[in-house]
Formats: structure tokens, sequence, C-alpha cells
């Protein structure tokens, strides 16, 4: 498959005018938060999207801005009510929910009751990570919760591809998440069916752990793969994020930045939202 592509200036954002043909061949808006590159590829095919792009077809992917899920496990939870309403006016774009079974990873995290309360008052999407055993026996109880995003882990998963559809028909859009040492080729027969791709910067289980410097090039080579086969997933990244491996990662193709203490433990969570979002 031939590809070429050319990054356009990191602050540079597309007129609608010139988004509009690729645009309407999408079939929907293009993603908001996707890589400031123009892409041009030669008719790449997505089985379960049945998208074909004629390769004179420029596919800007337009805003500067990352994609901020800060991540719940780290917020005070002396002070829910503070924290939600901090969270519910700033820019984030979702909110991350780190589920753990004290099995799949050496701890335990809030469970279900806490997201039940927290529906009615969150008003920015739920992005739930499922780090458990057997995440296929909660689908319907995370989606009865109206989460937008379900990630479940590539190691935790018997049947990968069953437990997508489920998600799928349980109205949620559906991600991975691989570990450190799990590589991207573990993905590769569900690439296409993914709408996000959650790589683990740290190994899961515990916040505030230090970010693994060699995940860029994780993330770089899954980004190109991405790229290569014209499939829409986002990639996520989540652990250790702070302004400067945020950074990074914006540079190497994430699209999605999970951030926990570097947001709850700032003096301005806000503020370093707003950094995080405008890297």
């Amino acid at each position: 498959m031939a590809l070429c592509h050319r990054a356009l200036d990191s602050r540079q954002q597309p007129t609608q005018a010139a988004l509009a043909p690729a645009a309407a061949l999408y079939g929907r808006p293009l993603p908001r938060s996707r890589r400031s590159h123009l892409w041009l590829s030669s008719s790449p095919f997505c089985p379960r999207r049945g998208r074909v792009w004629p390769p004179h077809v420029p596919l800007y992917y337009p805003s500067y801005l990352m994609i901020i899920a800060p991540s719940f496990l780290s917020a005070d939870f002396a002070h829910l009510e503070r924290e939600i309403e901090m969270l519910n006016k700033s820019e984030a774009d979702m909110l991350h929910f780190d589920v753990m079974d004290g099995s799949f990873v050496p701890n335990i995290s809030f469970g279900f009751p806490v997201m039940a309360s927290l529906q009615p008052v969150v008003r920015k999407p739920m992005d739930v990570h499922m780090m458990v055993v057997h995440p296929e026996q909660w689908i319907e109880k995370v989606a009865s919760y109206g989460a937008e995003y379900m990630t479940v882990h590539q190691e935790a998963c018997h049947n990968l591809h069953r437990c997508i559809q489920m998600i799928h028909e349980a109205g949620m859009k559906a991600g991975v998440a691989i570990n450190p040492g799990t590589p991207n080729v573990m993905l590769d027969e569900v690439l296409c069916d993914l709408d996000l791709v959650l790589i683990m910067t740290v190994n899961p289980g515990f916040g505030g752990q230090k970010f693994i410097p060699s995940m860029l090039d994780k993330v770089r080579r899954m980004r190109a793969k991405l790229v290569e086969r014209n499939f829409s997933a986002l990639i996520e990244c989540d652990g250790g994020v702070n302004l400067e491996t945020g950074r990074m990662l914006k540079d190497a193709g994430a699209d999605v930045l999970v951030a926990g203490n570097s947001v709850f433990r700032s003096e301005n969570p806000t503020e370093t939202i707003h950094k995080l979002k405008n890297l």
C-alpha cells in the first residue's frame, strides 16, 4: 500500500471548506482530536466500517487538541462532590474509571456502586477501563451506567473478538488495552473492530507509577499500523502521564491522555487539564 504523509503546523487547523470533501466520504464529521497530519492513502478498506478512500482525497485530522480523560482513581474520595464539580467545569473530555478486581491486577479499586452514585452528576462521557478477569460478564452492567467506552485487557480475554462484539451490541464503544510487555501484534486481528486502543505506559494496578520511556516507540508503531491500514481507532495512553510525557506521547501519535496524579495532585487541576489538552 502506497502511503505518504506530511505534518502540518501543530497549531494549524484546516477550514471546514477544506475538510468538506473528506468529511462527505467519511460519512460523519472527522475525528476532532486526531493528529494534525495530511494522510494520503491508496484505497484502504475496513470490513466493519466499509470505507474505501480514493487515493486523491486528502484526509485531514484537524484538531491539535488532545482528548483528556482524568483518572478518577486519583481523585479525593473524601470530597467527591468537589472533584466532580471541578471536572464538569473543566476542559476534560471524558472521565476515566479504573475498575480493578485484585486478581488480574494486585489491587482493588472502586466498584459499580460508586459508578452508579456518580452517574447522575457526571456530565462527561464515562471511559471505563476494566482491569478484571472475565470482563465479558460485566458488559451489561457497565452499559447500564451509561458508559461511552468500555475497555478490556487483551491478556484477560479468552475470546477477545466475541467480547468486542458484546460491547458493541450493548451500545458502547469498544477498547482493548495491552500491558507494557504485550506486543502490538496481539491486536492485529481485531484492530478493525476497535474504537480505542489503550497502550499502558506503566504496569497496571497502581496510580502514581513512573512512565516507561520504551512505550513511546510502541505508540509510534501502533500509530503507523493504524495509518497503514486506515483504521480509525483512537490511541489512548495511561500511566505516568504529565505535561512532559504527554507532549512526548502526542508527538508519538497518541490521541487520548489518561492523567491521574498530575491532574488531581496539582495546585490547579483545571489549569493542568487545559495545559494537557493544548500540548
